[in-house]
């Protein structure tokens, strides 16, 4: 879907696909266009979790989800957390249009709370009736260009590609990246370790700790959400290859869930492409 911000034109496209050894796919995407109303181009949740109202206003919101492996209803927490910002985008619509800096905190702020209030749905619901509770990771952006806000949990992914560089937004909030930030392991014992994955914040997990953050876009760069599903059989660089492509966001979203699928495809994967222009 192509729309306009601003100063730019904003090109984007979603994929997920349960990938070649799973029958069920617990990822979940969305991307959102903001406007005089709400207007779900791509998503892979239910029709009934799009009913909501929405208001007026003027962003996009592009988020993914993955529910954690080996823990009941993962579909289930993913498809929460992402009709949750849902609702938030609906409810506070009328905040994006006119967006100063001043209100910046506020934005990011509800952004979080919204995070912790499924994280604390999840816990109440589940608490007793399983002894491993739905839990999922989030990824998501809310473009009110030119700045994009940000707010990630667990090891689902974002990267900004600009004039030629591929930059990683996120870290990875699992076993692995933990001990290599202590100093504890090097990145090659953190490869080799059968725990590096486990992670260690998710909605619904024991730790939830999100971070959030922004970015300040220009034209011409192209943004990737994805989850771990890629980024186990594709590599940074073949990310940056196929978003250097002068190819449609909906062509650069399936080289890459084709190249998940021809590396082994062994989880679901899931991506969300954006690219920007000159208007």
């Amino acid at each position: 879907m192509t729309e306009t911000a601003a100063a730019a034109t904003v090109d984007s496209f979603g994929l997920t696909d349960p990938g070649r050894l799973r029958d069920n796919n617990e990822d979940h995407f969305a991307i959102v266009t903001v406007s005089k109303s709400v207007a779900v181009s791509h998503t892979s949740l239910p029709p009934a979790a799009l009913e909501h109202r929405f208001g007026t206003a003027g962003g996009q919101l592009f988020a993914v989800a993955d529910g954690v492996g080996g823990r009941p209803e993962g579909d289930v927490a993913s498809e929460r957390a992402i009709s949750a910002l849902l609702n938030y985008v609906g409810r506070a619509a009328e905040c994006f249009h006119g967006l100063d800096t001043n209100r910046e905190h506020e934005i990011l702020g509800k952004l979080e709370q919204t995070v912790h209030e499924v994280h604390d749905g999840l816990v109440k619901e589940y608490s007793g009736v399983t002894s491993k509770l739905p839990a999922t990771t989030l990824t998501m952006l809310l473009l009110i260009w030119p700045r994009a806000y940000l707010v990630h949990v667990g090891d689902s992914r974002a990267y900004v590609r600009r004039r030629g560089r591929l930059q990683r937004l996120t870290r990875d909030q699992n076993m692995g990246e933990y001990m290599v930030s202590r100093g504890a392991w090097t990145d090659e014992q953190s490869a080799r370790a059968s725990t590096s994955a486990t992670l260690s914040s998710a909605v619904g997990g024991s730790d939830i700790e999100p971070v959030v953050g922004l970015v300040d876009l220009e034209p011409g760069d192209s943004l990737l959400l994805c989850t771990d599903g890629l980024n186990k059989h594709v590599t940074d660089e073949q990310i940056a290859a196929a978003l250097e492509q002068p190819t449609d966001a909906a062509t650069t979203s399936r080289q890459l869930v084709n190249e998940a699928l021809d590396g082994g495809g062994t989880d679901n994967v899931t991506v969300v492409v954006v690219r920007t222009a000159l208007a």
